[in-house]
């Protein structure tokens, strides 16, 4: 079995809204992927229909080689979006309830949950209700909660929603040492950075279709090296009066020009040389944000 997961022309409609538009894509065992669009592009229903809080119109998912079957959830760990945790519950308490729900003893989960609490700062809230954390202890506990069973399959919905910087690095270097550990993990989320540092393979869909898919390197590669990262001093109106630049977007710290079609990225360097001090000039690939706004982009013209 090479594949954990593989969506077959899934559709979803309410009423006669299209949620989700015959997406087809297939997850590798042990890879880690990502599924991109904009807001109401239809990535949650269709994380929902992968586990079968809602069922497909049409077409047919496959988990771990078989067509789903509510068995199988035993073997998936699963964050939402939305927080579903018992405000009135002491947190560890409700580790223990859910992973007991996944088939863990009282013994063992109590362990594992203090084990986790531990390492993601929790320790000294296990006792408190979820009530009397802040949003981002919260986020840490609902991941926690997905995967205290220790599933063969992570779909994480915005995992990194509410966390600040150094705790999303916690959570990335979790989520890598479980790829190590032949876990398949699934995850939607709208930041660009972390997709481009964790995943293998991606799925951008807009309106419910798919518009881009397959391996993150291949992707980046097939836009070519047709961007300039730019560190100047001085002024930089000669990137806007000239015929070279496609547009480029300005950071403060540095500027990412996207050169014309053909356009010979030797003469911007003359030009910038010529009009301010350069400190860096690097042609580099296109960002993932910045082909997620141009695929996107022309999907919604």
């Amino acid at each position: 079995m090479n594949h954990t997961l593989e969506l077959e022309n899934i559709s979803k409609s309410y009423d006669h809204f299209v949620a989700v538009d015959h997406l087809s894509f297939q997850i590798r065992r042990g890879s880690v992927y990502g599924l991109l669009g904009p807001n109401g592009a239809g990535k949650t229903s269709s994380l929902r229909m992968m586990i079968g809080i809602t069922l497909p119109d049409s077409g047919e998912v496959r988990i771990f080689g078989e067509k789903f079957r509510r068995q199988l959830l035993m073997r998936i760990g699963y964050l939402p979006e939305e927080r579903g945790l018992y405000r009135k519950m002491k947190l560890l308490d409700q580790l223990v309830f859910l992973a007991e729900l996944k088939g863990v003893s009282a013994r063992d989960a109590a362990h594992r949950a203090a084990s986790w609490c531990g390492r993601l700062q929790l320790g000294d809230w296990m006792h408190k209700k979820v009530e009397e954390l802040s949003k981002g202890m919260q986020q840490k506990v609902q991941f926690i909660a997905a995967i205290l069973h220790d599933p063969d399959l992570l779909i994480l919905d915005e995992p990194f929603a509410g966390l600040d910087p150094a705790n999303a690095v916690v959570l990335k270097d979790v989520l890598l040492e479980q790829k190590k550990a032949g876990k398949t993990i699934l995850f939607s989320t709208h930041r660009m950075d972390q997709v481009e540092r964790l995943c293998d393979s991606i799925c951008l869909i807009n309106h419910g279709k798919a518009v881009l898919e397959g391996e993150l390197k291949q992707i980046k590669a097939k836009y070519g090296k047709n961007n300039v990262q730019l560190e100047y001093e001085g002024d930089g109106n000669f990137l806007d009066e000239s015929p070279l630049v496609e547009r480029c977007n300005n950071y403060g710290n540095y500027v990412e020009v996207r050169l014309k079609p053909g356009a010979d990225p030797q003469e911007l360097l003359r030009l910038a040389a010529s009009r301010a001090r350069v400190n860096k000039f690097e042609l580099v690939e296109p960002s993932l944000e910045e082909i997620f706004i141009d695929v996107v982009g022309a999907g919604n013209a």
